[in-house]
């Protein structure tokens, strides 16, 4: 089969609209659901991030994916039992390393991972198509799927759940195009492989960058490779915590993914990890009853009661004071760019989500003043070379 008929385009009144290839067959398979055009493009950047998220690091990798850019990606390392409990998987049992990097990718920012398409490197297990058949999501791409992992995926929906197969074997034809406004674009696939190699050459006094430092700006920069640009992504522990993408000014980018990474982190906090919720709440309200928690905005619900029908009792305040004290905790964070900083306010604000190591390309003419911003808080900063760029 070398093509396949979707029910529309981006929207609705976008019609006809069609997968295909020229030559040879289509590479995947839906074995479940009848995915739609937005689907496909998630789904297919989002295997290309895993792909090579595996070939990296070697280790299972897993990606959740929103209006084609990851809300999450990780790899699958050990969770611990607060990471377990944050990414409500803490009732599952041990989980196999595939189950532990959707964990991670779809926990980081559940609010952006909601309603999510999910991109496996490996075949799915039952333990991952477990934690996949309990979120909202619009269905998933794997290399392949265990029998019991697929019944208890086809069960979700009511049988309209999207699974698609896709060979691991797949190469893509070195050129790629896309028409915009009847216009064809034509240029070589980024074919770039990102590893340890991009991260030799460090311009700041501080010159070491451990290797689970490396590991982290790795996952970022390959997060980056399949983010709408501008875009930058905080990393640690082996997943990223917070991206910012399709920003026009890169501040904004480090502005938007550090706030992310915040709440990543003050979800850790025991004094979030103690709220306790009334009994029954679906999963979307408990996590946008936390992130409600965490915001700004806490005092206006406690003042107008709507907290009764979320929490079983009133939770006190968290305060700016209490947040900060807890942030300032947070050490070691890794961060990409898919672009050069043009200035060291963004190291400022990363500076403030605990960021230690830096990946971008270099090539400012403000270079020196961000690598003296680095230096002045004591941050490993690897000039790249290369640009990132995805549209």
């Amino acid at each position: 089969m070398n093509e396949l008929e979707l029910k529309y385009g981006c929207n609705p009144n976008q019609k006809p609209s069609r997968i295909f290839v020229k030559n040879g067959d289509l590479p995947i398979e839906v074995l479940s659901g009848r995915p739609g055009y937005i689907n496909f493009m998630d789904a297919f950047n989002g295997w290309q991030l895993v792909k090579e998220l595996k070939e990296a690091t070697g280790l299972p990798a897993a990606a959740s994916f929103k209006h084609v850019s990851p809300a999450g990606a990780a790899v699958g390392l050990p969770l611990d039992e607060t990471l377990r409990k944050i990414y409500w998987v803490d009732d599952m049992g041990e989980l196999s390393p595939l189950a532990s990097a959707y964990a991670r990718a779809r926990g980081a920012d559940r609010m952006s991972s909601f309603g999510d398409f999910i991109s496996l490197s490996d075949v799915c297990d039952a333990d991952t198509a477990r934690i996949i058949k309990r979120e909202v999501s619009d269905g998933v791409i794997a290399p392949g799927y265990e029998p019991e992992a697929l019944e208890i995926l086809k069960s979700k929906k009511n049988g309209n759940y999207n699974v698609i197969a896709i060979d691991p074997a797949y190469r893509p034809e070195p050129i790629e195009r896309k028409s915009v406004y009847g216009i064809v674009f034509e240029q070589g696939r980024n074919e770039l492989k990102i590893n340890e190699e991009l991260l030799k050459e460090v311009v700041t006094s501080n010159k070491e960058i451990p290797d689970s430092a490396k590991i982290d700006l790795i996952i970022s920069l390959i997060t980056l490779k399949y983010t709408q640009s501008n875009s930058v992504c905080f990393a640690k522990g082996g997943q990223a915590i917070g991206i910012g993408a399709g920003q026009q000014s890169r501040v904004h980018c480090t502005r938007l993914a550090g706030n992310k990474a915040d709440n990543w982190f003050l979800r850790q906090c025991p004094k979030v990890l103690n709220l306790s919720f009334v009994d029954n709440i679906r999963r979307a309200d408990r996590d946008n009853a936390i992130d409600v928690y965490i915001g700004e905005d806490y005092m206006d619900v406690l003042a107008d009661g709507r907290w009764e029908s979320i929490f079983k009792e009133k939770p006190e305040v968290f305060t700016k004071e209490e947040k900060r004290a807890w942030l300032d905790q947070m050490t070691d964070v890794a961060l990409g760019s898919d672009a050069f900083f043009p200035f060291g306010d963004n190291i400022d604000r990363a500076y403030k989500s605990g960021v230690k190591y830096v990946a971008q390309p270099g090539g400012s003419v403000r270079d020196d003043q961000v690598i003296e911003t680095c230096d002045k808080y004591g941050m490993a900063m690897a000039f790249t070379g290369i640009r990132l760029f995805h549209h």
